[in-house]
């Protein structure tokens, strides 16, 4: 087994890595992965954290108290508001969509709703560009998404926002006003 190390780093601070990362060795790590699934999946058990592969992405998850659930709900929630901000944005944000921040900022002045919406992220930021540099650096620090290109500042929804999409689709909210007939 190969980059047992890198592949810890990566994944034990909440991280992904994806099968389309643009960043050569997180392919290898991907690859590495994929090629030898059980053998790492067992090896990083033995220090309590369990392997887990998604649509194109792999993550590290843990048996959790009541409490520490609790608190990973509440995180959890934050990303409601950012992915319903981002499928405003773009409605096709997802895993292969390409974007710039300047491409967020300038819609802006068009649309009404994504300045409602983008006020209540980040509610501690005052500018709407501290806000989206703010989710744009979140998005990359947990590996949803990659920058493409430097030059111009693009970046690439990485296959690890599946884990996101997929999490919120399970959600349901049910209707709890007995009053309805």
């Amino acid at each position: 087994m190969k980059y047992t190390k890198e592949i810890f780093d990566i994944l034990s601070r909440g991280g992904f890595i994806s099968q389309n990362s643009l960043i050569d060795k997180r392919s290898h790590y991907y690859d590495a992965i994929e090629d030898d699934f059980e053998a790492y999946q067992q090896y990083f058990a033995g220090i309590g954290l369990l392997l887990e592969a998604g649509n194109g992405y792999f993550y590290f998850s843990r048996s959790e108290t009541k409490v520490d659930l609790q608190d990973k709900l509440q995180r959890l929630a934050l990303w409601i508001d950012r992915v319903d901000f981002l499928k405003t944005f773009n409605s096709t944000f997802a895993p292969g969509f390409t974007f710039r921040k300047s491409n967020i900022l300038e819609q802006f002045s068009a649309d009404i709703e994504l300045k409602e919406k983008v006020a209540r992220l980040y509610t501690d930021v005052k500018t709407n560009e501290e806000k989206i540099d703010k989710l744009v650096g979140d998005l990359e620090r947990i590996g949803f998404v990659e920058l493409e290109n430097e030059l111009d500042g693009t970046y690439r929804v990485t296959s690890a926002f599946h884990y996101i999409e997929e999490f919120l689709d399970c959600i349901t909210i049910t209707d709890t006003d007995t009053d309805r007939p």
